[in-house]
């Protein structure tokens, strides 16, 4: 089977060096290697390639061709050599597979009527109650993202279905607590912390945030706790030690507040 160059591979697909390197980075494709070490790519990769170029020449941003190519890897898709067809409409990364068309990005579906027809139209579907698409906590998640800076309210909903679907999604629980912290519901925050450290209690984030609402809540000893936690996790957690120095010292523990401090500098002091 005949492997391309990089330079083969801008010349047949007319895809420009930056795009190629940013697929690579991403690790949507994983090249061979050839004699002199050079990259060595296959017919499976060109129609990657092919396809990353007709995004870009339809003026999608290189970020969103990578965001969209990664997350149909996500969705269990197979990559477009396999008869899925990817394209842009109005600006958005779209799939059709053998169940129809699809939004990449929000993963909403496209169902188009015949217009000609009574009530004929194109209808977006929430895709969060597509039950048939079997989300899983994951794309949940990656749902939930997207919608925070327009639809906070759908986005919460959506981090609530991801950490049903997956109690041990770290990343949900800190998102959605943030917003609740956002929002000043601390307690629910807190509560949410909690839950999540059930099933991840070795996840240092957790503890510090949850340290975080505790003390926005004014449970000092509590959020100390929490910090000692997250330090005992993670002893680089720069962060971490500054706030167990501020809280020492506020009880009037000097000796470990300084002991925290020094560890702080020592960390955030440049290389």
């Amino acid at each position: 089977m005949h492997a391309y160059t990089f330079q083969e591979v801008q010349t047949v697909v007319g895809i420009s060096r930056s795009v190629i390197n940013a697929m690579l980075a991403a690790g949507l494709i994983v090249p061979g290697r050839g004699a002199r070490n050079e990259y060595l790519f296959s017919f499976q990769d060109l129609v990657l390639f092919r396809t990353a170029q007709s995004l870009r020449a339809a003026n999608v941003p290189t970020r969103e061709v990578i965001r969209s190519l990664k997350r149909l890897e996500r969705f269990g898709a197979d990559k477009p050599a396999t008869g899925m067809r990817i394209k842009a409409v109005g600006g958005a990364v779209t799939v059709a597979d053998a169940h129809g068309q699809w939004q990449i990005e929000s993963g909403q579906r496209i169902m188009d009527f015949d217009p000609d027809k009574p009530g004929g139209a194109i209808v977006m579907l929430d895709p969060l109650a597509k039950a048939s698409r079997n989300l899983s906590g994951y794309e949940l998640f990656e749902i939930a993202q997207d919608l925070e800076r327009d639809e906070p309210g759908e986005a919460e909903r959506a981090y609530r279905s991801a950490i049903a679907a997956d109690p041990t999604l770290v990343d949900a629980y800190l998102n959605l607590g943030c917003m609740l912290c956002d929002r000043d519901s601390y307690m629910e925050a807190i509560a949410l912390y909690r839950q999540g450290l059930e099933y991840s209690p070795a996840a240092p984030l957790l503890h510090f945030n949850l340290a975080v609402a505790l003390e926005d809540e004014r449970h000092v000893e509590a959020a100390l706790s929490e910090y000692h936690a997250c330090i005992r996790l993670a002893p680089d957690f720069a962060d971490a030690h500054y706030n167990a120095a501020r809280l020492h010292e506020s009880l009037g523990d000097t000796h470990r507040a300084i002991r925290h401090y020094q560890q702080y500098r020592r960390l955030a002091s440049p290389r």
